[in-house]
């Protein structure tokens, strides 16, 4: 790998570290989904796919040696289908491996209709502090038309099991969902606080290429009623007592996901498994790898000892573009010191942009410290174009 140094800076310490764990099976590939799964057919592989994560985290260690981890995120693909012995096995080699902080934050993915009680009491012994639930909806005929596998009533029994072991949890809530009124966005949403969650993530039901609904779109809202439907959710969801900070994430006081706040400020993870990415800062460059995607081959290169796909240094000129792609995603913004921490530029860098941005509407700034407008954060892509090199 080629090495590159930032002239005239550089970071003088490195931001804090997190580790990603990419699970891709699921029972079923949603149309809507473009993330990295695959449909479960022949069984799991789980005690292969778990010593390859382990000896992939192995392979990870001499670029972070010394480092804590501050939390970990097992993602999928649909976690919850590992059994929690395989869970526990993964959580007991990565403690075994890293110094993992004693107050980490560790989240594990589920899907209601992978919920069973012992199954979930397991994960918390294991060490799992934090479910992100994937419920989408409350909705019978509109989880029917996402292809979800679950009605509402297993929706609502995983959110009770929840409650039995896990005093943290996020439910991932989708609206402008296939024909969807403000009414029933509104219903849904009514319902999903109603479970007393302690986060919630509101998902804008997006198109995207190589997914079935991308190739057969379904009839959805038109933008400015799913634009209704963003601003009614964000201002039942203050009234809730939610914290909006971060587009599509509000949280409980106290409650903000810290795994993602890491990502969102350009902080550092490392990312094992199929398909997973990784940012890791060295003093003198910044850099992102992959991993294969498909488990099979993953597996496969793995077993070889390297299962990254692309390990590349950010070029210095990117960097301003993909700090402000997470930081400004963020409704309370960035104190402007972050990004010379985070990326080793000065601030003059970036500085006339902002200013421009400020005279726009798109950012507001003190001496120290910018945020989005609201302007801003509705052409979010908008405002991050300016950035770009």
């Amino acid at each position: 790998m080629s090495t590159i140094q930032f002239h005239g800076g550089g970071l003088t310490a490195l931001p804090p570290l997190s580790l990603y764990i990419h699970i891709p099976w699921c029972v079923k590939k949603c149309p809507y989904c473009d993330f990295n799964s695959h449909a479960q057919k022949n069984g799991l592989p789980e005690t292969e796919y778990v010593d390859a994560l382990l000896r992939d985290l192995e392979s990870c260690l001499p670029s972070v040696w010394g480092r804590p981890v501050t939390t970990i995120f097992i993602g999928g693909g649909t976690p919850s289908l590992f059994s929690a012995q395989a869970i526990d096995t993964l959580l007991a080699g990565i403690r075994a491996r890293v110094r993992l902080l004693p107050d980490a934050e560790i989240t594990l993915e589920a899907n209601p209709g992978t919920f069973e009680a012992d199954k979930f009491a397991g994960y918390r012994a294991a060490g799992i502090n934090r479910l992100s639930i994937g419920i989408q909806s409350l909705n019978d005929a509109k989880l029917k038309a996402l292809g979800r596998i679950h009605g509402r009533d297993e929706a609502l029994r995983a959110v009770e099991i929840a409650h039995r072991h896990f005093d943290n949890f996020n439910l991932d809530l989708m609206y402008a969902l296939p024909e969807q009124t403000l009414d029933e966005a509104l219903a849904d949403l009514d319902a999903a606080i109603a479970l007393a969650p302690t986060h919630l993530s509101a998902y804008h039901l997006t198109l995207e290429p190589n997914t079935l609904f991308y190739r057969y779109p379904p009839p959805l809202p038109d933008d400015d009623l799913a634009a209704d439907m963003q601003e009614a959710i964000e201002q039942r969801l203050a009234t809730a007592g939610f914290e909006h900070y971060e587009t599509s994430a509000f949280a409980r006081p106290g409650r903000r996901a810290r795994h993602n706040l890491n990502y969102w400020t350009f902080g550092d993870y490392l990312g094992i498994g199929a398909g997973a990415h990784a940012k890791i800062s060295f003093p003198d460059r910044i850099t992102r790898q992959a991993r294969y995607k498909q488990p099979a081959e993953y597996l496969s290169r793995m077993a070889a000892g390297n299962a990254a796909q692309t390990d590349d240094v950010v070029p210095r000129e990117q960097l301003p573009f993909e700090f402000m792609l997470n930081a400004l995603r963020l409704t309370e913004g960035f104190p402007l010191v972050l990004f010379t921490e985070r990326t080793g530029l000065p601030l003059t860098r970036v500085l006339p942009e902002i200013e421009r941005a400020c005279a726009d509407g798109l950012l507001e700034r003190t001496l120290d410290h910018v945020r989005p407008t609201a302007r801003g954060r509705r052409f979010l892509n908008t405002l991050l174009e300016r950035f770009l090199t």
